[in-house]
């Protein structure tokens, strides 16, 4: 019975939601745990069946195999994502999840590069190698824009608009966003594009894939995060970094600047403001002198 609702509740996801295969896998994995907990339980029926003290000893189950906190709160995420289809569909009158809580997340702030270490490292390309023309407008663009690195591998030559200093990119769940390209990054992409790529092979349905390998094929996410993490090592920057790092980097360096949190939110493509505040971990004397600076009552008491 359960499997029926899995089913459906998978294919809501992917139709309805337009989320991601790998996040729809990981939906149905978590859904997976549930059911399997409600058999050794022995509990009869279907989702209708589930009271939230069976969902409360569920997570404490979970925590007792050892699965961290970030783990269980996704898992209680999914569950009530679950339960709103179960309502919606009228599989269930009742949610059970509404006084599910979730436990507190400890937030941990991102590695991140300052612009000097991007500097040393993006120098160590080769050029010499027709690779290294791609990878230095590749990291330029990555840097420049705040990608995630899916959006960079699968950029596409069309969507570059290098003349008015835009890029278009297909975020999470196929959202667009137009984001604005750095002049560095512009010069180094249509260096690329005008030596390289203009004389590079490409396979079927790769053609106006802006970044090709030497077989003529997409990048993998792998590929870019192995061309960073030499890179580093030549650099010898210490840091475990990865090509999020460049997105933090991006976010933390603007955030620094001054940049309006709405801005840096849209550049993102995060759905919520919530998101984009973790890029809010500014040093203390950076937080004192934006209070000296912009706060009319900071110093209203200071003796002079």
């Amino acid at each position: 019975m359960w499997d029926i609702y899995k089913k459906g509740f998978l294919i809501h996801l992917q139709l309805e939601k337009s989320l991601a295969s790998n996040t729809i896998e990981a939906y149905g994995l978590d859904l997976t745990k549930l059911m399997q907990f409600i058999a050794i339980k022995g509990i009869k029926g279907g989702p209708d069946a589930i009271r939230l003290k069976d969902l409360q000893e569920y997570i404490k189950w979970i925590a007792e195999l050892g699965m961290n906190e970030r783990s269980q709160s996704r898992i209680i995420s999914g569950i009530k994502s679950f339960y709103r289809y179960c309502i919606q569909e009228d599989i269930t009158k009742q949610d059970p999840t509404e006084l599910l809580s979730a436990p507190k997340l400890k937030k941990s702030l991102p590695d991140t590069l300052t612009f000097e270490e991007i500097e040393q490292l993006i120098a160590k390309i080769d050029l010499s190698k027709p690779e290294g023309t791609r990878n230095k407008a590749m990291l330029e663009t990555l840097y420049s824009c705040g990608l995630r690195v899916s959006e960079l591998i699968s950029l596409r030559r069309s969507h570059l608009y290098l003349d008015i200093g835009f890029i278009r990119v297909i975020g999470k769940g196929d959202k667009e966003r137009l984001i604005p390209i750095g002049n560095d990054a512009i010069k180094h992409v249509q260096i690329y594009l005008d030596t390289i790529r203009i004389k590079g092979i490409e396979k079927k349905g790769c053609e106006d894939i802006l970044f090709l390998n030497r077989r003529g094929s997409m990048l993998s996410r792998v590929m870019v995060f192995y061309i960073i993490k030499e890179l580093a090592e030549k650099a010898n920057i210490k840091k475990i970094i990865s090509p999020h790092t460049f997105r933090h980097s991006f976010a933390t360096h603007l955030v620094e600047g001054g940049a309006d949190l709405r801005a840096v939110q849209e550049m993102l493509g995060h759905e919520s403001i919530t998101t984009t505040e973790i890029y809010t971990h500014l040093d203390r004397n950076f937080l004192r002198d934006t209070l000296n600076k912009f706060h009319p009552g900071f110093n209203k008491h200071k003796t002079t």
